[in-house]
């Protein structure tokens, strides 16, 4: 029955990832950024994750999308389509690198076929409880999250201080 709901989901996600990337205006992109990100709290939830599920929706769908609307509704991009018009010419560039990402996942896809990957893993019945979760971001991966939240900081007052000079 998961699989049901898997598969359907991370076709979905997959094509709303391709979306962010390839679309031609900033919002949509942080729109489509949005419901990738509800894509996959809905996976966290399918593996029993509820902790993480709900973290994903309030901290990356809702916080930091807000934050990445808030930027680019500051920096106001309407007046940037020659860039997008520039990347309309690389066609071949664009299908070359679809074709590269076409070729690495089968290849991935067939060293896995035969691989311990087939088989599901046991999940530990802690899995993404919050005692468990908090205790692996403090202890082993604190200095990542403190990396994460100066480069957010960064982002937004580099963000601000653009913004200002397009004023001035």
């Amino acid at each position: 029955m998961e699989l049901l709901i898997f598969y359907p989901l991370a076709l979905a996600c997959v094509i709303l990832a391709l979306f962010v990337v390839f679309n031609k205006s900033p919002i949509g992109s942080a729109v489509c950024l949005i419901g990738m990100m509800l894509g996959l709290a809905v996976v966290f939830v399918l593996l029993q994750a509820h902790f993480l599920a709900i973290l994903q929706v309030l901290i990356y769908a809702g916080a930091i999308m807000v934050l990445f609307m808030f930027v680019i509704m500051l920096l106001n991009l309407k007046d940037d389509d020659t860039k997008w018009k520039i990347r309309e010419r690389n066609v071949w560039l664009s299908s070359f690198a679809g074709l590269l990402m076409v070729g690495v996942l089968y290849k991935f896809m067939d060293a896995t076929a035969n691989s311990e990957f087939n088989s599901p893993a046991t999940v530990p019945e802690n899995f993404g409880t919050v005692e468990l979760v908090g205790t692996a971001l403090f202890t082993d991966f604190v200095l990542p999250f403190e990396v994460a939240s100066i480069l957010l900081l960064a982002a937004m007052v580099g963000a601000v201080v653009l913004a200002k000079s397009k004023v001035d």
